[in-house]
């Protein structure tokens, strides 16, 4: 297809006004992917081919988000949430600065194996109640648990949609991410706590006597399914470090939906509640928008924009890859800040694989879905793709879902987050992020 013909110009406008739209909250994120798919369709731009060829493509990232939601929705009625709340109170102990610190440490060990939207949504409630007993604003620790979230989506390769897509294209398996991408992730997330001071100066000054804040502690509503319904969660994990290496290979969404359907067995067994109204309460507007953007991707992907791009990249920096792994790291950042990370990284992972063969650096093949034999050498600018999406998504209120359901969290319980109050918090945050990212992906080429 030629980049100046009409169906070109039909579908890059299409996927332009999407995410403007989603950009400007003027409609709901799955309508609005939806409404794109169908136009194009319609013009026929898009036929069934291109339909199934990008949903094979994208099949593995909604699988592992789909076990993830189902195993957190079954702990949800457990009581295990509240009870995690009451030993948070009990760690604080009045203690401002130990509010903001623990709330890092209890949201990215949850984040960095499951959705981050959906942590946040079980946890503000925590948050919230605990920053009113110490007699402080709520806003700033809300958001926060955002930005904590979407950073610990970096810590392993099923974290995050965005760490998946670009870890799984080039064949870098779950170890070889804890091997790559994890150190640099416990950095950034680490770089959050000197900027916290600033940020949140009262909070962080404030003490108030132990026990203020602490409620009654919660009764755990059926140990044993708190029981099962963790050990599902631990195996989901194990298989996620040890899956690839089993005589029959499990890679992880097929972990995630193997442990998914445990899960729900167990409910269907037990009686707890009907597993309709599990299903239900999944967060469908994601997944539902998530499916597009892989067919509008897929549908840009051929109107050689992406080629287009790889080319640019080239001319401008050439085969110096530090210097390339920063100006992708550094580019995507920007960009994140305003826009959805899922459908950038889905089409910068087409632009860096595109940059690496027409510079000669990788044979031709190296561009095709299935070619995972990436060398060391290139995980830089990889990683540096994933970082800044992910880092710079935390900058704006509009830059991750994530955010939009902390502010939405905060308006619901009386407290007010504008965009400029969220870019006071986020903006420094995730600048220093990308100062530590920077670093990390410079450092890169000297790890083996």
């Amino acid at each position: 297809m030629e980049l100046g013909s009409t169906q070109s110009i039909l579908i890059l406008g299409t996927f332009a006004v999407v995410i403007a739209v989603i950009a400007s909250d003027l409609l709901d994120i799955a309508v609005t992917a939806l409404l794109g798919v169908c136009f194009l369709l319609v013009t026929g731009a898009l036929d069934g081919h291109d339909l199934m060829t990008a949903m094979a493509s994208g099949g593995e990232s909604l699988a592992l988000l789909f076990g993830g939601m189902v195993v957190v929705r079954v702990l949800m009625p457990t009581g295990i949430f509240e009870l995690a709340g009451y030993y948070f109170a009990r760690a604080v102990a009045g203690s401002g600065k130990r509010y903001l610190i623990g709330l890092i440490l209890l949201i990215a060990p949850i984040c960095a194996f499951l959705p981050n939207a959906t942590t946040v949504l079980l946890t503000a409630p925590i948050i919230i109640g605990l920053a009113r007993g110490l007699g402080v604003g709520f806003e700033v620790p809300v958001i926060l648990c955002a930005l904590v979230g979407n950073t610990a989506g970096i810590l392993t390769l099923v974290g995050d949609p965005a760490t998946y897509i670009v870890g799984s294209s080039i064949g870098l398996g779950f170890n070889g991410y804890l091997r790559h991408g994890t150190p640099g992730a416990l950095l950034t997330l680490a770089a959050i706590v000197p900027v916290l001071p600033f940020v949140a100066r009262d909070i962080w000054h404030t003490q108030r006597a132990p026990e203020v804040g602490v409620a009654r502690r919660p009764e755990i509503k059926r140990p044993w399914l708190v029981a099962v319904s963790l050990a599902v969660l631990a195996l989901m994990i194990a298989l996620f470090l040890v899956g690839p290496l089993l005589p029959v290979e499990v890679v992880p969404p097929a972990a995630a939906i193997l442990c998914a359907t445990l899960a729900l067995l167990l409910v269907n067994s037990t009686h707890v509640e009907e597993v309709e109204r599990v299903l239900a309460d999944l967060d469908w507007t994601t997944l539902v928008f998530l499916a597009c953007i892989f067919v509008l991707v897929a549908a840009t992907s051929k109107t050689g924009i992406f080629d287009g791009l790889s080319r640019m990249l080239y001319a401008q920096f050439g085969t110096e890859l530090p210097v390339v792994a920063l100006a992708i790291l550094l580019i995507v950042f920007a960009v994140s800040a305003f826009v959805a990370n899922i459908p950038l990284v889905l089409a910068m992972t087409f632009v860096v694989k595109g940059y690496f063969v027409v510079s000669s650096q990788m044979p031709e093949l190296a561009a095709g879905a299935g070619f995972g034999a990436w060398p060391q050498w290139t995980y830089p600018a990889f990683i540096g793709l994933t970082f800044g999406a992910t880092l710079g998504g935390g900058a704006t209120m509009v830059g991750d879902s994530s955010n939009i359901v902390a502010c939405g969290i905060c308006n619901r319980a009386g407290g007010r987050v504008t965009f400029g109050r969220f870019l006071q918090v986020g903006l420094p945050i995730s600048l220093a992020q990308l100062v530590v990212a920077a670093a990390y992906v410079e450092a890169m080429r000297w790890i083996r």
